[in-house]
């Protein structure tokens, strides 16, 4: 565990439109995995290595992430109240989840994820917070994300990724000679996983409405030499599609790979 806590910036403020079909237009971050929201996934991480303070940015169906966390425990845990009366409830069983912070704000429909990431910091008093998007889901190691961080001294860190192919690859010569064939081997390029860390000098880089951070706010800091990238080599999906939740369901219950609480 890191030797201090940081605030946690969770994106989930996207409309996420090929998500539509067979979820009912949830919203992808609420989207249902081992019986929990993607969501719920990345929150655990996060506490699991000691981050329990968060901070949401609401855009699309903004009411939905409200509803659920302020249902949350009588929706999940025990609970006793009269009928007459149930706003008097007393519940039997605490999770770890009662020790979270949620804040939960309305950053605007169409507002870019850079802004709304400027809009969450301007809200913290922390020097550092995480950044990460709510609809991806990995065993990151954030005690060595956020100690890589630390070593670099620049002001953002993002987690690459390489990920299979979804394709078999061929490779044949000129005359079209097969000479291999690899079923959907992991690609050699590094993808942008989020799972970020920000100093507050990113917010230089936020400094309108319609800043977008992958097109715009992370180029310029690449391009100023202040952006660095943690490798991470274990396993990462995000839920773009619902045969991504297919999958993301199927990894749960065979080794739910990205589970490394206890509880």
């Amino acid at each position: 565990m890191t030797t201090e806590s940081l605030p946690v910036v969770l994106l989930v403020g996207g409309a996420g439109s090929r998500m539509e079909v067979g979820t009912s237009g949830i919203p992808k971050p609420l989207v249902d995995v081992g019986g929990h929201p993607i969501l719920w996934h990345v929150m655990k991480l996060y506490a699991h290595h000691g981050h329990k303070e968060f901070m949401f940015p609401l855009g699309y169906k903004g009411e939905a992430f409200r509803r659920y966390f302020l249902e949350y425990q009588a929706l999940t845990q025990d609970v006793s109240f009269n009928l007459g009366s149930p706003d008097q409830r007393v519940y039997h069983e605490y999770g770890n989840e009662a020790e979270w912070e949620v804040t939960l704000f309305d950053a605007g429909l169409v507002t870019d994820k850079g802004a709304r990431v400027r809009q969450a910091a301007e809200r913290l008093q922390a020097q550092t917070f995480f950044v990460t998007y709510g609809d991806g889901i990995g065993d990151i190691d954030l005690e060595s994300l956020y100690t890589f961080h630390r070593s670099h001294g620049k002001l953002g860190t993002l987690t690459g990724f390489q990920p299979f192919s979804q394709y078999g690859m061929v490779d044949a010569n000129k005359e079209g000679v097969v000479h291999q064939l690899k079923e959907k081997p992991r690609m050699s390029q590094w993808i942008n996983a989020g799972f970020f860390v920000f100093e507050r000098g990113v917010l230089d880089y936020l400094s309108s409405d319609q800043v977008e951070l992958e097109q715009q706010a992370l180029p310029k800091l690449a391009a100023d030499g202040q952006l660095m990238m943690y490798r991470h080599k274990g396993f990462w999906a995000s839920m773009d599609t619902f045969k991504d939740a297919q999958y993301l369901n199927e990894a749960w219950e065979t080794s739910a790979p990205w589970k490394v609480w206890n509880d």
